[in-house]
């Protein structure tokens, strides 16, 4: 939980407590969203010879965790998606109940800034397809103090602003800074760097080498990668840094029966591994994205929340006042059918896959979801009317229940200062408000709820 005592609760604009004397205008469309029923409580014992149980242990005391970005709103969903398409074609994309509105492209000042690699420092990688080394090629090649004062320079012109808040995401996907991580196209990387210590040392058998260059690697890819949160950091205080994809639980293999979701005992070690790193972020940034063959399947909740649990893990092992919150990427389409959305089928719309993804994460603990768009995912008119729809019918409505139920529960059980979460991660309890009595509204385009809560929906958030 976190603490805000120095603010005072204000309402969420999205959650009306009052029913109106007069017909409310027509509801949105809204598809049925399930809400946890109350669990019944186990009868007492009436008979003088059975043993009373003893009460269960409480649960241990959750860490601390920074505030939210936006005052008394503990789960918020950002959007950051292109738009020079649908603008071109005049099409209009209803972001109101996102928080923070962003784009990909190269815009300074937005609330969400994202450094791919050309955006920040002269990050060393190699292009695969032209085979050349770029800034040294490897980290143990690179010009670390000509990267930070670029870094910096980076910062001052996509973040202009010292005083403004939001999320700085770096996206480095070339190599990772463990050794044994870099597997498959990424295996160049080791190579190369064995390759450096044979020319300089000719007489080291091919082990001693590779361990030699494993160490150098690992310390290099740490300098460069803490180096660029800490000149963040300094620069930008109020912006959330953090590396996207990280930490990751590489938890496939859901296709096999017996799939579990649980990250292994390997990847969590590993991820013990990056200390430094978790130290050094403000924020993480998992990434959830679903591949078609989880649409509609109750696997990808377990392997979202697992992801956004492992997440949550690391983020309270460095010994500080708070933990770094979590904001879990998400994508509207799925990844290897991107004209597809998530909850879609036949056009037919369900909240399945919706409820997997951004259900998860608000309900596991995370502070929020970042909606990311690839430009090939809305490249022409056809794609940016879809868009526009899927919008209005299916996400705006969900994400207006979702963070409207995460407020109200805070507001019931955190007393507006703390983040409802799942008693047991592994449960299939989400942050739902019930449809019985509440409904989602759009009016004079904002998306509003209508309705209160009944002792028995206080009930269900408190069980």
């Amino acid at each position: 939980m976190y603490e805000d005592s120095a603010h005072s609760i204000t309402s969420h604009p999205a959650f009306l407590s009052l029913t109106p004397k007069t017909s409310p205008p027509p509801f949105a469309k809204v598809a049925h969203i399930p809400i946890l029923k109350s669990l019944p409580s186990p009868p007492e014992s009436t008979s003088s010879h059975k043993p009373r149980l003893r009460p269960s242990p409480p649960p241990p005391p959750l860490p601390h965790t920074t505030g939210p970005l936006f005052e008394h709103q503990p789960f918020i969903v950002s959007w950051n998606i292109p738009d020079l398409v649908c603008n071109r074609h005049n099409i209009s994309l209803d972001t109101s109940p996102f928080k923070g509105v962003a784009t990909p492209a190269k815009v300074p000042g937005q609330f969400l800034s994202l450094f791919y690699t050309d955006r920040l420092g002269l990050y060393p990688h190699v292009d695969l397809t032209s085979k050349k080394q770029l800034n040294g090629g490897i980290p143990q090649r690179g010009n670390l103090e000509a990267s930070l004062n670029k870094a910096r320079a980076d910062i001052n012109y996509y973040i202009p602003s010292k005083t403004s808040r939001g999320l700085a995401v770096i996206d480095w996907e070339e190599w990772r800074p463990l050794w044994d991580r870099n597997w498959g196209t990424k295996r160049v990387y080791q190579n190369l760097s064995v390759a450096r210590i044979m020319q300089t040392n000719p007489f080291l058998t091919l082990r001693q080498a590779t361990e030699k260059a494993k160490k150098q690697f690992q310390v290099a890819a740490r300098n460069f990668m803490s180096g660029m949160l800490a000149v963040g950091r300094a620069m930008r205080p109020n912006y959330l840094w953090g590396f996207y994809l990280f930490p990751n639980c590489y938890n496939y293999g859901w296709k096999k029966p017996d799939y579990t979701g649980h990250c292994s005992k390997e990847v969590r070690r590993q991820n013990d591994e990056l200390l430094w790193l978790w130290k050094s972020s403000t924020a993480l940034y998992p990434s959830v994205y679903l591949q078609l063959s989880l649409a509609d399947n109750l696997k990808a909740a377990l392997m979202v929340r697992n992801r956004v649990q492992e997440a949550l893990r690391v983020s309270a092992s460095p010994r500080r006042t708070g933990t770094a919150p979590v904001f879990v990427y998400t994508r509207p389409v799925f990844v290897d059918r991107n004209k597809r959305f998530l909850s879609q089928v036949n056009e037919k719309c369900s909240q399945g896959d919706l409820v997997s993804t951004i259900g998860e994460s608000a309900a596991v603990g995370a502070s929020g979801a970042v909606l990311w768009g690839a430009s090939a995912d809305y490249d022409d008119q056809t794609s940016c009317k879809a868009l526009s729809s899927y919008l209005s019918s299916t996400l705006n409505p969900y994400i207006t229940n979702v963070t409207a139920a995460a407020q109200l529960c805070s507001n019931f059980l955190c007393q507006g200062n703390g983040r409802c979460v799942r008693k047991n991660y592994n449960s299939s309890h989400y942050l739902h408000l019930n449809p019985e009595n509440f409904k989602v509204l759009h009016v004079q385009n904002r998306y509003l709820v209508l309705g209160r809560p009944t002792f028995t929906d206080l009930k269900t958030f408190k069980d």
